[in-house]
């Protein structure tokens, strides 16, 4: 008789291409996946998987066989999500989040879910987009909330939140009272994200001008030491007004009024598309809600409701 687990290993074999892949986000060896996919190949008396290239492609009766696997695993998931406790909830969630979201909405989410699951661990790695995509796609994550959306076939996405992103100064500097151009700007240090992330490149570009005297573009990992530095009056930071709402109250920076447009950074979580992700779908809403509401949930019961659902020991 099929199990479950053989249908879950199969789907996870064709959807990543390879043994050694379905058994890292199984969390089991390669033997046994590939033993896994011989009994469910013996059961049903057909091939299901070609082995003669380096990527593990469906052969057509797999192809048939994903198409019903992927219904009966995302029904059984649907079930017990409908039906079971979802405070006896156990498992490690592995997060990973933008930095913007975690001066942000992030200890609402943590507090939403540690209240209606008292026994999920959450695992929150911090760490610019681009290595965050990586990570997802290597399955070092099951979850990330970044600059997206991301566009891989293999990945979804829904949109988060938005954040204007501006320009900002310690008052000791004396430009609050003017609309400052990018010549204006210019004449000092700016701060902002690190190398290799799109506001970055974005805020580069802005004064990467002939006319404009070279650039002194100070990057950060750390959005705490760019607010630090900004507020120390040591440059202008170009960061999303969200993180600084405290500094801006406080008189210790104040927001510049430029002639500058920058669009606004817009965050999307993403998972690995599987019928099994009903957990992290349910986390993703949560989070879009929180967000979408400036950090808080304003009906508990609502929040109960909307992220029912039951994490396995270990998510992937």
């Amino acid at each position: 008789m099929v199990d479950f687990k053989a249908l879950e290993t199969f789907i996870w074999v064709v959807t990543l291409g390879s043994f050694r892949g379905a058994a890292h986000k199984l969390n089991t060896t390669q033997p046994a996946i590939s033993q896994r996919i011989a009994q469910l190949e013996r059961e049903l008396g057909v091939r299901l998987l070609q082995r003669d290239h380096r990527v593990a492609s469906p052969t057509p009766s797999g192809r048939q066989l994903m198409l019903y696997a992927e219904k009966l695993v995302r029904l059984r998931t649907e079930m017990m999500a409908a039906v079971s406790d979802q405070s006896s909830m156990r498992g490690v969630l592995r997060l990973g989040v933008a930095e913007t979201i975690v001066h942000t909405w992030l200890p609402r989410l943590i507090e939403q879910v540690n209240r209606a699951y008292p026994h999920l661990s959450l695992e929150i790695e911090v760490d610019i987009t681009p290595n965050l995509r990586a990570r997802l796609l290597a399955q070092e994550i099951e979850l990330a909330f970044l600059l997206g959306p991301m566009t891989a076939s293999t990945v979804r996405s829904r949109v988060l939140c938005e954040y204007p992103i501006g320009f900002l100064a310690s008052p000791t500097l004396g430009l609050g009272s003017e609309l400052l151009t990018v010549a204006d700007l210019a004449k000092f240090p700016i701060i902002t994200f690190p190398r290799k992330t799109q506001p970055y490149e974005i805020v580069r570009s802005l004064f990467n001008k002939p006319e404009l005297p070279p650039i002194r573009l100070h990057a950060s990992a750390s959005l705490g030491t760019v607010i630090h530095m900004a507020s120390e009056g040591l440059g202008i930071a170009v960061i999303p007004t969200a993180i600084v709402e405290d500094e801006l109250a406080q008189g210790r920076l104040q927001l510049l009024q430029t002639n500058l447009k920058i669009q606004p950074l817009r965050f999307s979580a993403s998972w690995l598309a599987s019928p099994d992700t009903v957990a992290i779908e349910r986390v993703a809403e949560l989070a879009a809600e929180i967000a979408h509401n400036g950090g808080f949930m304003p009906d508990p019961a609502m929040q109960l409701r909307d992220i029912a659902h039951v994490v396995e020991p270990a998510i992937g």
